[in-house]
C-alpha cells in the first residue's frame, strides 16, 4: 500500500510542476524568448508590437514557436541600437547546470525541445533541476510574468 501511496506522489508532483503556468505570456524579439510583461517594462526600446491570438495566425516566422501560443504570442520590434539586451541559449543553460545541452528546458511548464533557442536574461527568475520523464530537466521560473 505503500509503495502504491509513494508512486501515485511522485507521478502527482511530476504533473504539476510540468504545468503550463497560465500567468505568463511570451513574446519574440529578434527570434529570442522573452516574456510581454518584460517588454511593457522597457517600453522605450520599444518599436512596436503586434499579438497573435493563437498559434494558426502565427506568420511563418514565428511558427517555430507555436507551442507558446496556447494563449498567444506576441512579436516585438525593438527600436535600432536598443538590441543590446542580455540573451543565453537553452543550450548554454543546460551546460551551466551540468546537463547535456540538448535536454529539452522547461519554462513555466512550456517544453521547449530545440535548446538553440535563445532567451532574455531579464525573464530568468529561478533555476531548478528536476527529474522529469525520468530523466534530469533543467525548470526555469520566469522572473516578470505579467
Amino acid at each position: 500500500m505503500k509503495k502504491i501511496l509513494y508512486s501515485f506522489l511522485i507521478l502527482s508532483s511530476v504533473a504539476l510542476s510540468a504545468q503550463k503556468n497560465p500567468a505568463v505570456k511570451f513574446a519574440v524579439a529578434n527570434d529570442i524568448v522573452g516574456t510581454v510583461g518584460m517588454f511593457n517594462a522597457r517600453k522605450a526600446i520599444v518599436q512596436s508590437s503586434n499579438a497573435y491570438k493563437s498559434a494558426a495566425g502565427l506568420p511563418q516566422g514565428l511558427k517555430k514557436y507555436s507551442f507558446l501560443a496556447e494563449r498567444g504570442l506576441t512579436e516585438v520590434k525593438i527600436k535600432s541600437g536598443f538590441e543590446g539586451l542580455d540573451r543565453i541559449s537553452l543550450a548554454q543553460l543546460n551546460e551551466q547546470n551540468g546537463l547535456p545541452e540538448n535536454t529539452p528546458v522547461m519554462i513555466e511548464g512550456y517544453e521547449f525541445p530545440d535548446t538553440s533557442v535563445k532567451i532574455y536574461g531579464d525573464i530568468m527568475g529561478g533555476t531548478e533541476v528536476k527529474d522529469y520523464n525520468g530523466k534530469k530537466t533543467l525548470f526555469l521560473t520566469v522572473s516578470n510574468l505579467k
